[in-house]
């Protein structure tokens, strides 16, 4: 969040921005870009010129916003990539990234000239507009999406990605404001956090900044004249703690390179808003960068600075020994200078400041072997993003979890044998669960932290030890989505979910259609051998892919049972199979000789398929109505709820006929509403009644205009009874409790 400059000279211009070049004609020459391609041998240089020409041509007649040649942005982007000192591809790639969306120009074309992996790198870049999408943002959800394939088999995908959203935001000024305004919202939610968490410091600083300029122009503005003028005011200060620190480390030997550095106006606006502070109160807006040779002078360095100055209590970070999950090292230190102010520094050496800066794109010229190095680091730091990808396959539900999983704020928890997992900030035994393994998630049903056996959204701190203790018949918890911070533990928990509902929503499927058939005098005949043929036959007629698909959209409702049934008799009959003259007269008659559609019998085991509706909270011993609702499985109100009337009057064709079973597996929730004296201790009386009559409360609501000053107030609570039978015995025994005036039950 702090951007440097060359010793304690202020500059009087934002950070990072390239020099305006002096027309647009010199903008669009390939001169322009061979100033930075001195590392590339004369062989790579001619193709990246190729690439060039062949952009130049694609491109021809066309313009940017601000009237410029539209070539300008490639170069640029190119630019940007060198600086970074990527390869020959990446360079050609960035030239080239536009020509297959915009200009028509197919990726066989690009394989013909310029061979495989340089085209899959354009076309990983190439956003999804030809397709047609529900709404923009699932557009745009698809193309990120898109991108981050791409990457996974090639990193330098999101450089690029990163080099081009970088020059779109240094030349925004011609767009309309609320277009600038929603492209500096995304840059904000991705693509800063995204080149953080690839490491590249500088981008991600100068991506924010220039965000917070586009969506709050007036408050950049005055942050920065607020800045501008605290440079003057705080020059003499700095100047002093920077002579100081120089002598202090000359001293002790050690050769050093000092730079000052200053918060980004995002940084310092952030921390304004989080904290309610102004300007003024904002003290470490000013700091120091300590460079040193090799390792050990980074902890020597640290001492010289402690005995100097004195250190702030608790503001000191060894990303040395613990890196962040982006590869950044460095030592990290608040001291109090002689006036008072806080002072931080970074000490890190020459090889940590080069990672610092430019991360992933750093391993091409200092760390990696070559490019295959760096892209293996940038798919390890984004394995989790690959992960949420294989359980999730809506677009925009990709997005949310991308979102959730870049933040870049981080904690360092270890396991029993001491492996350091790096998680987001606030995240819980169950994100440390999944962050080990999916199985070791999904069996998670307790965790002990530093020894102790702790809630499972207990929120983990730098520096504990999780164990997870598992049980092998445990399951995901759908509460856990309300607290975990992962996107990938809360992708992994959907999908679970998602897979048992598929279960048991093709259990009830196949109780519903099977009921359905005994009303047509027919029982389910087995899916495979001889009447393999005829399932496939009712398949295709219901327009699925499978079996389990046709069942599983009977169980939501999708599809009628009672017509999939019919179709399935008819099928049956042609191929010689009688309806059974029993089953007929059971299935087609009830008592009192009524024709009547099959029963489907509830005991409760039928899991998330099957819902009792909230607004009459059906109970056994109730008359219950049943409404297949399209997708929603089936939902359960009781025979005189106004809104199952209503439904009934509307979509008469999704209703059926339902009825409790003689066993039942679970209890069921009733509503009570109770009148009381409003007197203390009433709840814990209400408490005592329900549990004397071995019931549960699963939760309790005081009505809005009960208060302190009234004598009486109204309480609403669901309370789990096996039946009506038992709902009847609670309901005794709470008019039995001194302060209750009235009971009832709500429906």
């Amino acid at each position: 969040m702090l951007r440097s400059f060359p010793g304690i000279r202020w500059p009087g211009t934002r950070p990072n921005r390239p020099p305006q070049e002096s027309s647009p004609a010199h903008a669009a020459s390939f001169e322009v870009l061979s100033r930075h391609l001195g590392y590339l041998s004369k062989s790579d240089l001619k193709r990246v010129r190729d690439a060039f020409r062949f952009a130049d041509t694609a491109h021809l007649g066309q313009t940017r916003a601000s009237g410029e040649p539209y070539i300008t942005h490639p170069l640029a982007v190119a630019a940007i990539c060198a600086e970074w000192k990527l390869d020959a591809q990446a360079l050609m790639a960035a030239l080239m990234h536009d020509a297959m969306e915009d200009c028509g120009v197919t990726k066989a074309e690009l394989i013909e000239k310029f061979e495989a992996p340089t085209a899959e790198l354009v076309d990983g870049l190439t956003k999804l507009d030809k397709l047609q999408f529900s709404t923009k943002e699932e557009s745009q959800a698809e193309s990120f999406r898109k991108m981050l394939l791409a990457m996974a088999r090639d990193v330098r995908v999101i450089l690029i990605k990163l080099a081009d959203r970088l020059h779109n935001m240094r030349t925004m000024d011609s767009m309309a404001p609320s277009k600038q305004r929603r492209i500096a919202q995304e840059t904000l939610e991705i693509y800063a956090p995204i080149a953080h968490r690839l490491g590249l410091n500088q981008t991600y600083r100068e991506l924010q900044d220039l965000s917070f300029r586009y969506q709050h122009p007036w408050r950049y503005g005055a942050l920065e004249k607020a800045i501008t003028k605290a440079r003057g005011n705080r020059r003499d200060v700095v100047q002093r703690i920077e002579r100081d620190v120089r002598a202090a480390l000359s001293q002790s030997g050690l050769g050093v390179d000092i730079q000052g550095r200053e918060k980004t106006l995002f940084s310092i606006y952030n921390k304004m808003r989080e904290k309610h502070l102004s300007f003024a109160q904002v003290t470490d807006i000013f700091g120091f960068r300590v460079v040193v040779q090799e390792l050990p002078q980074c902890y020597l360095a640290l001492g010289v600075l402690h005995q100097t100055f004195k250190p702030q209590p608790g503001r000191f970070k060894d990303y040395i020994a613990i890196p962040k999950p982006n590869g950044y090292q460095s030592l990290h230190t608040t001291l109090v200078s002689p006036l008072g102010t806080a002072v931080e520094f970074q000490i890190r050496t020459q090889a940590m400041h080069h990672v610092a800066e430019q991360g992933v794109a750093a391993h091409w010229l200092y760390k990696a072997k070559g490019p295959s190095d760096a892209q293996s680091l940038g798919a390890r730091l984004l394995q989790s993003l690959l992960d949420i990808q294989n359980e999730t396959r809506d677009a925009r539900e990709f997005l949310e979890h991308v979102r959730i999983d870049l933040f870049p704020d981080s904690i360092y928890v270890f396991t029993p044998r001491s492996r350091i997992l790096a998680l987001p900030k606030g995240a819980t035994p169950v994100d440390f669960a999944y962050a080990i393994h999916s199985d070791i998630g999904d069996r998670c049903v307790g965790a002990q932290v530093n020894g102790e056996m702790v809630p499972l959204k207990t929120a983990l701190r730098s520096g504990d030890v999780v164990e997870i203790v598992t049980a092998p018949s445990a399951r995901p918890n759908p509460g856990w989505l309300g607290f975990v911070r992962t996107g990938r533990a809360r992708s992994k928990i959907r999908h679970h979910l998602k897979t048992l509902a598929q279960e048991e929503a093709r259990e009830l499927g196949l109780k519903l259609l099977g009921q359905a058939l005994r009303a047509e005098g027919q029982t389910i005949p087995a899916f495979d051998g001889p009447h393999a043929p005829l399932w496939q036959t009712l398949v295709r007629w219901s327009g699925q892919r499978t079996t389990d698909d046709l069942l599983v959209e009977i169980g939501l409702g999708r599809k009628i049972a009672v017509m999939v049934a019919k179709q399935l008799s008819h099928m049956l009959i042609e191929a010689g199979h009688r309806p059974d003259a029993v089953l007929l007269s059971m299935g087609r008659f009830s008592e009192d000789e009524t024709p009547q559609r099959s029963v489907a019998l509830l005991d409760g085991s039928e899991g998330a398929s099957v819902r009792y509706a909230p607004c009459c909270h059906p109970i056994p011993g109730d008359d219950i109505r049943g409404y297949m609702g399209r997708g929603e499985g089936l939902v359960v109100h009781t025979a005189e709820c106004p809104t199952g009337r209503r439904l009934f009057q509307r979509d008469s064709q999704h209703w059926i006929q339902v009825a409790w079973a003689d066993e039942l597996q679970q209890t069921f929730e009733a509503e009570v509403g109770i009148l009381m004296n409003n007197e203390k201790g009433v709840l814990a009386q209400v408490a005592a009644g329900v549990s004397q009559a071995q019931a549960d409360i699963t939760h309790v609501e005081m009505n809005k205009e009960s208060d302190v000053a009234r004598e009486s107030a109204v309480m609403q609570m669901l309370i789990a009874v096996r039946d009506r039978h038992h709902l009847a015995d609670v309901l005794r025994v709470l008019r039995r409790v001194p302060p209750v005036l009235k009971v009832w039950r709500v429906k």
